[in-house]
C-alpha cells in the first residue's frame, strides 16, 4: 500500500478486468526460439499469462538481437502484455541497460518501469545489499509499496534454500521464491510473515535443459489494487531478466 493509505487507481480496462478479484497468476515462458538457443543465440523472451487454467494474455520482448547476444543478462528491452484475442494492452515494461545485479553496488542499479495505458504504475529497483538480493517497488508517486527478496536464514545473512522444502528433491526441488512484504515492514528476515510471493518453479526437464523457459507463480497481496498487481506482474518479468536469463548474474 502506498504511504499515507492512498491506493493507486490506474491501469487499463483490460488489466482491471483480469486481475480484479484475482489472488494469483501463473506466468509461463514459452520455448520460442529453442533452436536458436541450442545454436548459441539468445531468442526473444515470450510469456503467456494464466489465471487458473485460463490463458488471459501474452507478451513478447522488443530488443536488439546484438544486445541479446552480447549483453544477455543486462540487455535493455521493452515488453507489452496484451490481452488474448483483443490485443488490448494490460501493462508495458521498460528495462534499461544497467550493471549486472550484484552486492555492494553504489550506483547503476537494475530497474524496470511499469506503465498501463500510458500511465506510469511504478518502478521496480534493485537495492544496495550485501548478501541477499533485495528490491523495492514504488508507486508512480515514488511512495514505497513493497519490499521483495528471497526468504532468508542466519539473521538475514543467507538465502534460505529450504523455504519451499528440500531443494534437491521433493516438493522444494528447483523452486526459487521471492517474498513480498509491505514497504513499511521493518522485520523481513528469517521467516518473517509475508503478504505475497513470486515463485520460480521448474518446468519439464527438456524445457529446463535446452532453453531458458521458466514458470512463475505470482501470489498477490490480499489488498492489492489492479495497478499494484500489474506492478507485481512486471516484478516477475524483472526477476526473470535479472536471475534466469542466460548469462544473467543470478544464473549461478
Amino acid at each position: 500500500m502506498a504511504e499515507g493509505g492512498e491506493k493507486m487507481d490506474r491501469g487499463t480496462d483490460a488489466l482491471k478486468s483480469h486481475v480484479n478479484g484475482t489472488d494469483a497468476m501463473t506466468i509461463r515462458q514459452t520455448r520460442r526460439g529453442w533452436l536458436q538457443e541450442c545454436l548459441g543465440c539468445e531468442a526473444k523472451t515470450e510469456f503467456k499469462y494464466f489465471v487458473g487454467e485460463n490463458e488471459i494474455a501474452h507478451s513478447l520482448e522488443d530488443s536488439d538481437c546484438c544486445c541479446r547476444l552480447w549483453c544477455s543478462g543486462i540487455h535493455p528491452f521493452t515488453m507489452q502484455v496484451k490481452e488474448l484475442n483483443t490485443e488490448a494492452e494490460m501493462i508495458s515494461v521498460d528495462r534499461p541497460c544497467r550493471c549486472g545485479i550484484g552486492s555492494c553496488k553504489c550506483c547503476c542499479y537494475q530497474e524496470m518501469t511499469v506503465t498501463s495505458g500510458g500511465e506510469e504504475l511504478g518502478l521496480i529497483k534493485e537495492d544496495c545489499y550485501y548478501c541477499v538480493p533485495q528490491f523495492t517497488i514504488t508507486s508512480a508517486d515514488s511512495n514505497g509499496l513493497y519490499k521483495v527478496h528471497p526468504p532468508t536464514c542466519c539473521g538475514g545473512c543467507c538465502v534460505n534454500c529450504c523455504a519451499e522444502g528440500n531443494p534437491c528433491c521433493g516438493r522444494g526441488c528447483c523452486k526459487v521464491p521471492f517474498h513480498i512484504f509491505p514497504a513499511d515492514q521493518e522485520k523481513t528476515d528469517s521467516g518473517a510473515e509475508h503478504i505475497g510471493k513470486i515463485l520460480k518453479r521448474p518446468k519439464s526437464l527438456g524445457t529446463e535443459l535446452f532453453t531458458d523457459a521458466d514458470a512463475f507463480d505470482v501470489t498477490f497481496p490480499s489488498d492489492a489494487t489492479a495497478a499494484e498487481k500489474g506492478l507485481l506482474m512486471g516484478g516477475a518479468i524483472f526477476i526473470n531478466a535479472c536471475f534466469f536469463e542466460e548469462n544473467g548474474q543470478g544464473d549461478s
